[in-house]
């Protein structure tokens, strides 16, 4: 009898209702009944899941088969049970909770088949806000490594492994890794594999998060996953050795799963809990955090590693609860030099270096154009020159002469960040504001600077945007300003020979825009307005005369 095109793993552990959705998707896919075999392990389940696994092992006996065994705590000892029985050409794992595409299957193997491919990685998404990496199905890929992609981003295993592959290499899953256990089985596979393919124009794959987020990796506690990541990252040096491809590999454990145990919950941690998560850190980043890790990591998460590293708890644990209270914090500028004035910076008592605060090369447009509050606008008038006065309030001390306010035409880019902020390239100059009134001062001022800034109505010119220039780190962004919803002075006449209307306003991305228009002697809208207003006016003047009239008679 020919064996099977692909066998489909699945370990079950309590995952009522979700498991019936996730056997309907197999038992549905277009490949055919008889070319997929269904090995499913039920790991002691309670709720249900395992008369639900035998009767689909009923109604689909040459397909599906069940095992039942005494519950391991983990998917990866039913994982393991489920390969030894596993007689298909490639074999795939699925979560119990998850589903896959119709075609899913069928394209897969094809996609393998028609490439020689080792692996072929299916497009996933997410269900019910649970996050899955997407930068790896930007496009179908037939050949790619695992050092210079996102692949290391997208370490679980559910995908297509050809079984000659596991066998030859005796892959299996450690049993006992409670979180993460299918990262050194697929980290392995990849590093083994001769051909990895990405298939990204069809979703094979749908990661659902469950209602009460009972998946095993959000129930484990921080030491929990700290250990968990020691043993991945332990696992994957013993394959790759040091250099650019273990440093591409091991960047994901320290974006995430590092990352993810110094977050806004670290500070109500027991203390004794926090001092074994640093030391645990420290160990690792000791172990594996090269320079290049260290100069590629953004300066939030550089500082935090840092602070663990030097076992500065207290300055660890403020520098979040500050930046989750209060955002980033200010940058300090020096020349051409900028540094992110977190806990424990130039403090002796921690020793930390100045490079781990030092913004180095990433974007930081957000974080300025958040940092920015707008105070108040006031017209300035100095004979026939009108001005408009705008007070904002800066993230940012220290070499601050190079802050200008100025109004800018035109709308921002598409590509601006999403806050409204961009880093100008080097053919895109700051736009002047000729007169007079052009002048900004900044001032060290509390947690930033304050900025007056004066600009001329005259370089309106119809309508400008006002926005912040400002250089950090060599890189100069404009920043738009934001009203944040403050009053704005009232529209004004100015100008004798030529006279126009002049208006401070916010557009409706809430940026601080100044208009200037003719005041026509005929017919113009300029004159129909000012008519209208003092219509208005004498209107006013007629109801309030009235209404003192009445209270009199009254």
């Amino acid at each position: 009898m020919r064996p099977p095109d692909v066998t489909v793993i699945v370990a079950v552990y309590n995952t009522m209702p979700y498991l019936t959705e996730c056997l309907n998707s197999l038992v549905a896919q277009s490949i055919g009944l008889d070319r997929l075999e269904v090995i499913a392990v039920d790991d002691g389940s309670t709720d249900g899941s395992g008369p639900e696994l035998d009767r689909f092992a009923a109604t689909y006996p040459d397909t599906v088969t069940v095992l039942h065994q005494a519950n391991s705590g983990g998917p990866a000892a039913p994982s393991n049970r489920a390969l030894e029985r596993a007689t298909g050409r490639f074999v795939f794992f699925v979560g119990s909770d998850d589903r896959l595409g119709d075609q899913a299957l069928e394209r897969l193997v094809a996609y393998a088949d028609e490439h020689g491919s080792d692996i072929v990685v299916g497009r996933a998404v997410g269900v019910n806000g649970r996050y899955v990496h997407q930068k790896l199905y930007e496009h179908n890929a037939p050949d790619i490594s695992l050092y210079d992609s996102s692949l290391p981003f997208t370490l679980a295993n559910t995908k297509l492994f050809r079984r000659s592959l596991v066998e030859e290499y005796g892959l299996r899953f450690p049993e006992d890794l409670p979180v993460g256990s299918d990262q050194p089985f697929t980290i392995e596979a990849c590093v083994r594999a001769r051909r990895i393919s990405v298939l990204a124009d069809y979703i094979c794959y749908y990661a659902v998060k469950r209602g009460d987020a009972s998946n095993i990796t959000y129930r484990a506690d921080h030491l929990s996953r700290l250990r968990c990541t020691a043993r991945i990252m332990a696992h994957a040096a013993g394959l790759v050795e040091a250099g650019p491809r273990r440093d591409a590999l091991l960047s994901r454990h320290f974006t995430w799963e590092l990352s993810k145990l110094l977050l806004a919950d670290f500070p109500a941690l027991p203390a004794v809990t926090r001092k074994s998560l640093c030391e645990g850190i420290a160990e690792l980043l000791d172990a594996y955090y090269t320079d290049a890790l260290r100069d590629g990591t953004g300066v939030c998460r550089r500082v935090r590693f840092g602070l663990a590293r030097q076992g500065a708890v207290d300055a660890l644990s403020r520098a979040i609860a500050d930046e989750t209270r209060q955002g980033a914090p200010p940058f300090l500028l020096e020349g051409d030099r900028a540094f992110a004035l977190y806990p424990g910076f130039r403090d002796l008592a921690v020793g930390l270096d100045d490079r781990y605060y030092e913004v180095l090369g990433e974007t930081v447009a957000g974080r300025l154009a958040a940092g920015t509050v707008f105070e108040s606008a006031d017209w300035e008038q100095h004979g026939e020159d009108l001005g408009i006065t705008v007070r904002l309030r800066l993230k940012v001390t220290g070499d601050t002469s190079s802050v200008t306010v100025a109004l800018a035409q035109g709308a921002m880019p598409q590509s601006a960040d999403r806050p409204g902020a961009r880093r100008l390239g080097p053919k895109q100059p700051r736009p002047s504001s000729p007169g007079d009134l052009t002048a900004t001062e900044a001032a060290q001022d509390g947690p930033g600077t304050r900025v007056l800034a004066r600009l001329p109505v005259a370089a309106a010119k119809a309508k400008k945007g006002a926005r912040v220039y400002l250089d950090v780190a060599g890189r100069t962004y404009e920043i738009p300003v934001r009203t944040q919803g403050r009053p704005m002075p009232l529209a004004r006449r100015w100008g004798e020979a030529e006279p126009h209307r002049v208006a401070a306003w916010p557009n409706s991305k809430g940026r601080l825009v100044i208009t200037t228009a003719p005041l026509t002697e005929r017919g113009g809208w300029g004159t129909r307005l000012s008519r209208a207003l003092r219509s208005l006016g004498s209107l006013g003047s007629e109801r309030k005369s009235l209404g003192s009239e009445r209270k009199r008679s009254g």
